[in-house]
């Protein structure tokens, strides 16, 4: 399957090459610019393309036509709209992503990408090609093709916001999430809550009953903080490693306590044996929490800083407990 990578550096090409031909991809084009992507896709001249593309790559800044205006561009064509588009993101360009999606981009990831993340995304997305291919086959331009595409779309959007082993929210929903409902907050002027949460002593759990086990573990902890929220604006993420995050919108201090107290109480009961762990017979967790009242001078970052401190003090001060950031 031929892979288009579109970025003007040229060490960015030669390594993105570079990775898929490590991976086993042998038919990867690459384009120092939109209009020679376009060239490659028959874009200008469908008669003249290069060859059929079944996944592109697509810096998003570049000169004179940068990636969002080329994504956009292509999926105008409707020969080349069901081409699955990655962006390729630098670390200080992510408030360009809303954009980039509303132009049909279905994923994207960060520069310069590791090997196994760049791989899975890859796959994915051609699973998801030679899906729509198929339907394509089957049922040529009617409107329930459309509709299967469009679900195919939203499916893929939906995985990508997914942990993998967990299955509930991943680092990525959490950050797009925050930042709209901390929006959303500054419209409203009403407080926005964060708890952070770490499982107690998790090296010592892996330890004594291996990777499986604590695999099970992450993945009951993770269905527990998950299974307490009911409403809209609340969401449990994985936040990376033994690391959960709770978002609890239109949320005051007290309230937001008092849901990190309960979710503690829900771990526990749980009763998941932890030998290894120095404060109980069960699995733990503590938990940090912050809330603010979003401003135009203030972000995300300063409430995801705040409750991590308090996280902090909580292990700090013995673990299994709750504390609260003040000042904030």
């Amino acid at each position: 399957m031929a892979i288009l990578i579109v970025a003007d550096s040229p060490y960015d090409r030669h390594l993105l090459k570079s990775l898929l031909g490590a991976e086993g991809y042998t038919e990867v084009l690459t384009a120092e610019s939109s209009r020679q992507a376009f060239r490659h896709l028959g874009l200008e001249d469908p008669a003249h393309a290069v060859t059929s593309v079944d996944l592109v790559l697509m810096d998003l800044a570049m000169p004179e036509m940068d990636g969002v205006d080329a994504c956009a561009a292509i999926n105008t064509h409707d020969g080349l709209r069901g081409i699955p588009i990655i962006m390729l993101v630098g670390a200080l360009e992510t408030k360009e992503l809303e954009a980039a999606f509303a132009a049909g981009a279905v994923d994207y990831i960060f520069k310069p990408p590791t090997r196994i993340e760049l791989a899975a995304r890859v796959r994915s997305c051609l699973r998801l090609k030679r899906e729509i291919d198929r339907r394509k086959a089957v049922e040529q331009e009617s409107f329930k093709v459309t509709r299967l595409l469009d679900a195919a779309y939203q499916k893929l959007q939906h995985v990508s916001f997914r942990d993998g082993l967990t299955e509930i929210a991943n680092r990525r929903r959490f950050d797009e999430f925050i930042e709209l409902e901390w929006r959303r907050g500054l419209r409203t002027s009403m407080p926005m809550s964060l708890i952070m949460i770490d499982i107690d002593f998790f090296k010592a759990h892996n330890d004594t009953y291996g990777h499986q086990g604590g695999d099970e573990c992450l993945k009951r902890v993770a269905s527990c903080l998950a299974g307490a929220m009911h409403r809209p604006g609340d969401l449990a993420a994985r936040y990376g490693g033994e690391e959960f995050v709770v978002v609890l919108a239109n949320t005051n201090r007290a309230g937001a306590a008092a849901v990190a107290e309960a979710l503690r109480v829900r771990i526990e009961s749980l009763e998941i044996p932890h030998s290894g762990s120095r404060v109980s017979d069960w699995v733990t967790i503590s938990l940090g929490v912050a809330t603010m009242v979003p401003l135009q001078d203030t972000s995300p970052a300063e409430l995801i800083a705040a409750a991590d401190r308090a996280l902090y003090q909580a292990k700090r001060e013995g673990r299994n407990q709750v504390k609260v950031a003040n000042g904030i």
